[in-house]
């Protein structure tokens, strides 16, 4: 944790020079996430969480703006399978520690009023993790089948009035955040290849 936050402050540091005016600020905001697998007998549902954190904005018309925020997020995977006595349904809760780096551009630029639209990477590190089991029969997703460092690419627009900053975005896993799990009842591994999308929408405070 101590180097991600020290490498976090140097990018922070090296982006001010390089680009002039600086604007930060807390975030708080809600976000829909949904887990995909690869397995058609797999089906998977949307689920709400929250996030709150902080973001740096470097530039004018054209800026960089890192973030560093704690994630709330689920998963819900339930199997539809033939024998219906075999179903079982878990939720995966995550809290996550996330780290996107966005480049931006100010389409409209008044003083009061502007229009942005912004793309970039973002890494995800899984700090905590809860699995809840709804059927009878348990589930094969345990703590350890979980991928703990992820990557992700954030799109989206927003718009900024006077001190406030709303931005809206889409987020886009780019690898199996659980790639396989085995039943310890009985034996069966499923090939989840599983990965995962959420919308995300944030209020700014910019100081």
């Amino acid at each position: 944790m101590k180097k991600i936050t020290l490498v976090f402050a140097i990018l922070l540091l090296s982006a001010g020079l390089s680009y002039g005016q600086f604007t930060f600020g807390p975030k708080i905001g809600y976000n829909a996430s949904q887990s995909h697998s690869s397995m058609s007998s797999i089906k998977t549902s949307f689920n709400s969480g929250f996030h709150f954190g902080a973001f740096v904005r470097i530039g004018k018309k054209v800026y960089v703006q890192p973030e560093l925020y704690y994630t709330s997020q689920a998963g819900t995977f339930q199997i539809d399978s033939v024998k219906p006595v075999n179903d079982w349904k878990q939720k995966v809760t995550l809290g996550t520690l996330d780290i996107p780096v966005l480049i931006g551009f100010k389409i409209i630029n008044p003083k009061v009023v502007n229009w942005r639209i912004m793309a970039g990477p973002m890494a995800s590190f899984v700090v905590n993790s809860n699995i809840k089991d709804f059927n009878s029969v348990f589930g094969p997703i345990k703590n350890a089948d979980i991928k703990k460092a992820n990557w992700y690419v954030q799109v989206g627009t927003g718009i900024d009035v006077l001190f406030l900053t709303l931005d809206i975005r889409y987020q886009i896993g780019l690898n199996q955040a659980i790639s396989s799990a085995t039943s310890t009842t009985t034996g069966t591994t499923y090939n989840l290849n599983a990965t995962n999308k959420m919308w995300v929408v944030s209020l700014g405070f910019k100081i």
